[in-house]
């Protein structure tokens, strides 16, 4: 991976090329105390991609992975976050581009078309459904489990499962607590409808915390839903059937 200077913040990043110097290029953007490694390589996004043609572009969230470790509030949040995202593609000169985000990702990328929807060809929000307009409850459980003296002195089971993810990840606890305790701005059902790109919205039909992927699709006009069968939030984002509908959505909407 290298880098680049996101508005004075350090973020990592790599470039795939696909097999045609004019591959369309799309924007990976990983979840919560994930990183851009084992959120698309490790599960086999990027090779699928790749070996589709694409250009396949990924970075580490500000706070994760290799990037920049930040420790207050105001250093996080989606719309900031996805001003980093834009930022990367002003940086690699991309005028546009298809942008697939999973769980956290999914909110970044939301925000990112929102805002930019100029720059986004389209959209797959993965692990996020209807729970992106809900909000997600339980932030702080999580972060106090981020903050424990270890995964053993956690007691909410679910708020433990985030713990022993981030020490999997080796990330940094300190600024993954800063992350998920920021002000997480709202995405309203008013707002979701006004998204223009095309979306399709995939979610694990046993993913509790994303919520279901059809109720989501049904506010955003001409939205697409897939229910990734039998997998919860955390084996969704590998899943072969994920990736096939993925690449059959971006194959219906090209550059």
């Amino acid at each position: 991976m290298t880098s680049f200077d996101s508005d004075g913040v350090k973020l990592a990043y790599f470039d795939q090329a696909g097999a045609q110097p004019d591959a369309e290029p799309v924007l990976l953007i990983h979840g919560f105390a994930s990183n851009a490694t084992i959120n698309w390589v490790q599960t086999g996004w990027v090779s699928a991609l790749a070996g589709a043609g694409y250009r396949v572009i990924a970075f580490d969230n500000r706070g994760h992975g290799h990037s920049e470790k930040l420790y207050g509030l105001e250093d996080y949040g989606a719309p900031l976050m996805a001003e980093d995202a834009l930022r990367l593609l002003d940086h690699l000169s991309i005028p546009r581009a298809h942008v697939i985000g999973y769980s956290m990702g999914a909110r970044i990328a939301a925000f990112l078309a929102l805002a930019h929807a100029e720059r986004v060809r389209s959209l797959v929000f993965g692990g996020l459904g209807i729970n992106m307009v809900r909000g997600m409850a339980g932030t702080g459980p999580i972060a106090h489990a981020l903050e424990a003296p270890s995964a053993e002195d956690v007691k909410n089971q679910a708020a433990r499962t985030f713990r022993v993810f981030a020490e999997q990840t080796k990330s940094d606890l300190k600024a993954l607590a800063a992350c998920i305790r920021s002000a997480r701005a709202p995405i309203t059902a008013e707002a979701v409808g006004t998204l223009k790109p095309p979306v399709l919205v995939a979610v694990g039909e046993r993913d509790v915390v994303g919520g279901p992927a059809s109720e989501l699709a049904a506010l955003i006009p001409g939205a697409e839903a897939f229910v990734i069968e039998d997998r919860d939030h955390m084996k969704s984002v590998g899943d072969r059937t994920f990736k096939e509908a993925a690449l059959s959505f971006l194959g219906r909407h090209p550059l």
